[in-house]
C-alpha cells in the first residue's frame, strides 16, 4: 500500500513538472515528436510554442531554402567580453577583471564561453560555459538566447553571471549589419587592478644575479634547416706529396656555426674521419695563445666592493662590457667564392658553392658573379684500351670476353632484339632473296639459291633449289651463321664487320666465303617489310628514290614523255614492267639498282582487284589457328567487348586490327587485311559471334 502511494506521489510530481516546463513532444523548445508548426486542440498554440508569421520581413526569393544546420555550418560569431569576480578575504584585491570570449554558433543557437590562458594567474582557465543553448534570465527562463540578444557594449547574463560585451570581430559585425542590427560603438577594455599592480612591481624589480637576455630564437626559427655549402681546397704545404685536400664547408644560418668535412678520394691512404672541423663558431684569426677558461664569456660582471667587506664581493652586470675580450667570428658576409679563410692556422680557399647558396647571396647581397675557382688540374686522358689480336680459336666475341676480366663470361646476346625480331605467328622476320652465282662456269650459271637473312640474330643461311637433270644435289649450301664481310684481316685486334640486313637488296653482289652471289629477286614479305621500315632500308625508301630520280631525269623530261607515249599506243596510261625498267635504267645510266627500280614500279603499280572467297579465307584462318594452338578466344572476346563502349557490336577497322596484333594472332598481314576488308565495319561483330 505504501509503495503505491509513493508511486502516485512521484507521478504527481512529474506531472506537475511536465505542465510547468513544456508540453508533450518538446524538449528545450525543440520539437521531438510533433511538427513544430502544428497547433494544439482547437487551433490554439501550445504552451511555449512560437508560430512562424505568415509573412516574412524579407522579400520573397531571398536567402536559401537549406536548413540552418546546413546554411550556417561552421559559422560562429565571436564577441570579446569580460566579467567582474569578487575576491573575498583578500586585502590585495577586492575584485578581479577576467577577460573571455563568447562564441555564438549560428547553426543551432548554442553559446560557449572560454577564457584565454594567462601565465601565472593561479586560476583554472579555459572553458567557463560549455557549448549549449543558454536560457534567458528570469522571468523569461522558458526562452533561450538568440542572435537578436547580442550587440556591442551591452550586458548579457549567463546563469547569474553578468558579462559585458566590448567588441567583436569583423565577420560578426558584417553578419549583424546584414541582420539589420545597429551596432553600438565598442567599449574600452578595463585592466585588472591587481594584474597591473603586479606588472609594475615586476618592472621595478632588479634581478638578484646579473642577467642579460640574449635572444637567438628568432634567428633559429627563420633559418632552421638552411645551410650554405662551399666547396673548398686546402693546399697543405707540409704534406709529403703537396696534393690539395678537398673540403666541404657548411655554414649554418640558424646559429652562425661552421663545420668542415673532408672529401676522401679513393685509395688516398688517409684515415677517414667524420669531420675535419666539428661544428662551432669559427674565429676570424687564430689566437696567439690559448685563453684560460672563463676569459671569453658572453657577459661581464664587476666586483663593486672588491675585498672591503670581508671575503664576500658584490657583483653587478657590466652593460658596457669593460675589459671584455672581444673575438670576431666568420659570418655569411665574409664567405664568398675566391675568399681565403683562416681555419685555425690553415689557409682554405673557397672555390665553388651549391645552387641554394648562390640564390641566397643573389637575394640578400645582390651578388651575380659566381665564377668557380679552378683548383684541379685537368684529368689525364684515359689510355686507350687495346686488345691482343684474334688467335683463331673460337669466335671473336668469345676470345674478346676472355680479355675483359679474370672471370670468363660468355658473350652477351641482344635479348631485346631477339624478342622483337623473333618469329611470331605469321611474322617470320626473315628476308629471303633469290640469288645466282657470279661465275663463268656454264654448269654453275643456272644454279639458283635462296638466301635467308634472320633479323633476330643477323645470321644468314643459303639453300640451293633442286633442279632436275643438272647433276647437282640441292639442299643446304651454307650453314646458318654470321658471315664476315670479305677483304678483312683475319688476325686483328678490332672486331670484324659482318653482313647486315641493309647490305642485302635486289641487284646487290655479295661474297659468302669466296662464293659471289647476285641477288636477282625477293619474295613479297621481304619487299613489304623493307618498304614498311624504309628508314632502315634506303633502297626501299620511295622519298629517297624520288629525289635521286629527279636529279637524273629532270634534264630529259621531254624525251621521257616521248618514250612513255611510244610505249602506250592505246593511251591506257599503263606500261609494262620491262619497258619501264629499261627506260629508268637508260635514264639513270646504271645509277639505280634493281631494288630501287622495283620500289618505284611497286609504288605506281596497278593493284589488281580480285574477288576474295570468304569460305576459303575462313578455312585458311582456322587452319592456322589450329596449327599454332591459339586458344585465347575468351580473352580476345573480352577485349572486344571492353572496347565496344557504346554496346553496338561494331568496332572500327583499325581498332580490330590493333587488337588482333596485340594478341599475336597467327595470321599473315594479307589474310588479316582480307578478312577485315570482307567484313567491313562488322568485323568485330563477326569475330564476337
Amino acid at each position: 500500500m505504501r509503495e503505491s502511494v509513493e508511486d502516485d506521489n512521484v507521478f504527481q510530481i512529474g506531472k506537475e513538472k511536465f505542465h510547468k516546463s513544456q508540453h508533450w513532444g518538446y524538449c528545450n523548445n525543440v520539437a521531438m515528436l510533433l511538427g513544430e508548426d502544428k497547433p494544439g486542440i482547437g487551433g490554439e498554440p501550445l504552451p511555449g510554442q512560437k508560430l512562424k508569421p505568415e509573412y516574412s520581413v524579407f522579400p520573397k526569393g531571398m536567402g536559401s531554402d537549406a536548413p540552418a544546420w546546413v546554411a550556417f555550418d561552421k559559422q560562429v560569431l565571436s564577441f570579446d567580453a569580460y566579467f567582474e569576480e569578487e575576491v573575498p578575504d583578500k586585502n590585495q584585491e577586492l575584485y578581479r577583471i577576467r577577460h573571455c570570449k563568447i562564441y555564438f554558433y549560428l547553426e543551432d543557437d548554442t553559446i560557449q564561453v572560454t577564457e584565454p590562458q594567462v601565465k601565472n594567474s593561479g586560476i583554472p582557465q579555459g572553458t567557463i560555459v560549455r557549448r549549449h543553448r543558454i536560457p534567458l534570465p528570469p522571468p523569461h527562463e522558458d526562452q533561450f538566447y538568440t542572435i537578436h540578444h547580442f550587440n556591442i557594449n551591452i550586458e548579457v547574463i549567463f546563469y547569474g553571471r553578468r558579462y559585458k560585451i566590448i567588441n567583436c570581430d569583423q565577420f560578426t559585425k558584417n553578419f549583424l549589419r546584414k541582420m539589420g542590427v545597429r551596432l553600438n560603438p565598442p567599449a574600452d577594455r578595463p585592466d585588472d587592478p591587481y594584474t597591473k599592480k603586479r606588472q609594475q612591481i615586476l618592472e621595478s624589480m632588479n634581478p638578484l644575479r646579473p642577467y642579460e637576455r640574449i635572444d637567438t630564437l628568432k634567428q633559429f626559427l627563420e633559418h632552421d634547416g638552411e645551410v650554405l655549402r662551399f666547396f673548398c681546397v686546402w693546399d697543405d704545404p707540409e704534406s709529403m706529396f703537396h696534393d690539395p685536400r678537398e673540403l666541404v664547408l657548411r655554414y649554418y644560418l640558424s646559429d652562425d656555426t661552421v663545420d668542415i668535412k673532408e672529401i676522401m678520394p679513393v685509395n688516398s691512404g688517409r684515415d677517414a674521419v667524420p669531420l675535419f672541423l666539428r661544428r662551432d663558431k669559427l674565429p676570424k684569426y687564430a689566437p696567439t695563445g690559448l685563453y684560460q677558461p672563463g676569459t671569453i664569456t658572453s657577459r661581464t660582471v664587476l666586483n663593486v666592493f672588491g675585498k672591503l667587506v670581508g671575503n664576500r664581493g658584490r657583483y653587478i652586470l657590466d652593460n658596457r662590457k669593460t675589459g671584455a675580450v672581444h673575438q670576431e667570428f666568420y659570418r655569411d658576409s665574409d664567405l664568398k667564392i675566391g675568399a681565403v679563410i683562416n681555419v685555425w692556422g690553415r689557409k682554405i680557399i673557397l672555390c665553388d658553392c651549391d645552387e641554394f647558396t648562390k640564390e641566397y647571396y643573389r637575394t640578400k647581397y645582390g651578388i651575380e658573379d659566381f665564377t668557380p675557382v679552378t683548383y684541379k688540374a685537368p684529368p689525364p686522358p684515359k689510355p686507350e684500351k687495346t686488345f691482343p689480336p684474334y688467335t683463331g680459336f673460337g669466335s671473336e666475341e668469345d676470345s674478346l670476353c676472355s680479355c675483359m676480366g679474370l672471370l670468363l663470361k660468355r658473350p652477351k646476346k641482344d635479348v631485346k632484339k631477339f624478342m622483337e625480331k623473333d618469329r611470331s605467328g605469321m611474322e617470320s622476320n626473315t628476308l629471303r632473296f633469290l640469288a645466282k652465282l657470279v661465275t663463268d662456269s656454264p654448269i654453275d650459271k643456272d644454279r639458283k639459291f635462296i638466301i635467308s637473312y634472320f633479323l633476330s640474330d643477323d645470321t644468314i643461311s643459303v639453300f640451293e633449289q633442286v633442279q632436275q637433270n643438272t647433276g647437282i644435289l640441292g639442299g643446304k649450301f651454307l650453314e646458318r651463321g654470321r658471315i664476315k664481310e670479305p677483304g678483312q684481316e683475319l688476325f686483328k685486334s678490332e672486331p670484324s664487320n659482318y653482313f647486315k640486313a641493309q647490305d642485302l637488296f635486289v641487284g646487290a653482289r655479295v661474297c659468302f666465303h669466296g662464293h659471289n652471289f647476285l641477288l636477282v629477286d625477293a619474295d613479297e614479305y621481304t619487299m613489304n617489310y623493307m618498304e614498311k621500315h624504309a628508314n632502315e632500308f634506303s633502297k626501299a625508301d620511295i622519298d629517297i628514290v624520288f629525289k635521286k630520280l629527279k636529279d637524273k631525269a629532270e634534264p630529259h623530261s621531254r624525251e621521257i614523255r616521248q618514250v612513255f607515249a611510244a610505249a602506250d599506243p592505246a593511251h591506257s596510261k599503263v606500261i609494262e614492267y620491262e619497258p619501264f625498267r629499261n627506260l629508268i635504267a637508260s635514264i639513270t645510266d646504271g645509277a639505280f639498282s634493281e631494288h630501287e627500280i622495283m620500289t618505284l614500279a611497286r609504288y605506281y603499280r596497278v593493284r589488281e582487284e580480285y574477288e576474295m572467297d570468304l569460305h576459303f579465307l575462313l578455312a585458311v584462318a582456322q587452319e592456322q589457328l589450329k596449327k599454332n594452338s591459339f586458344d585465347s578466344f575468351e580473352q580476345l572476346s573480352a577485349v572486344f567487348i571492353y572496347n565496344d563502349r557504346e554496346k553496338r557490336g561494331v568496332l572500327p577497322h583499325e581498332m580490330c586490327r590493333t587488337i588482333c596484333k596485340s594478341f599475336k594472332l597467327p595470321l599473315s598481314d594479307d589474310d588479316l587485311q582480307d578478312l577485315l576488308t570482307i567484313f567491313g565495319n562488322e568485323a568485330a561483330h563477326s569475330i564476337l559471334c
